[in-house]
């Protein structure tokens, strides 16, 4: 069984991305459990005296939950043409590890229109060493909609055949390393 930890970039009640996280969660194909890390929100903001003995329980628990990780998810909104802080927070707390070194990653997409936030994500993944599949684009367009319509196009069974495709082909991308 690949252990999969998806990680929304968003903090907001009402998130695209952590919508699409959930429901990616809820669409494993058989062989995958894709988990949610919920507690961005939660993190300390990242300081590097902070490290080691000195790391905070709640980066301790999100280190542990990537380096546990088979392979890891991220879908990001775009703020300002960029990646939200408190996702480069979450990111921030693993670049002295190794949690990050070599793990297989996979962006997915709630917004056709967050090209800047993707390439600043892709660098700082591949500065950090990440293993990023990109092969299989994940984007299911949500932006803008309601929850009750984010819903409903999650459960479409076009979008459901979708995320079980990409988990698949992410899947095959683990096990190849």
């Amino acid at each position: 069984m690949l252990n999969i930890l998806a990680i929304s970039g968003s903090l907001r009640a009402a998130s695209t991305n952590s919508a699409l996280v959930a429901a990616l969660a809820r669409n494993a194909p058989t062989g995958c459990r894709v988990s949610v890390y919920d507690r961005l929100g939660r993190l300390p903001i990242f300081n590097p005296d902070d490290e080691a003995e000195r790391t905070p329980r709640e980066a301790a628990d999100l280190i542990d939950a990537v380096t546990g990780a088979d392979g890891i998810i991220v879908s990001c909104p775009e703020y300002a043409h960029g990646v939200p802080g408190g996702l480069k927070n979450a990111l921030d707390w693993l670049v002295s590890r190794d949690a990050a070194v070599a793990k297989p990653a996979m962006p997915v997409h709630a917004s056709p229109r967050s090209l800047f936030a993707r390439a600043a994500l892709a660098e700082i993944m591949r500065t950090m060493s990440f293993a990023l599949y990109e092969d299989a684009v994940l984007e299911i367009a949500l932006l803008g909609k309601k929850p009750q319509e984010v819903a409903a196009i999650l459960a479409e069974p076009a979008n459901v055949l979708a995320m079980r495709d990409a988990l698949a082909a992410f899947a095959e991308f683990i096990a190849s390393r």
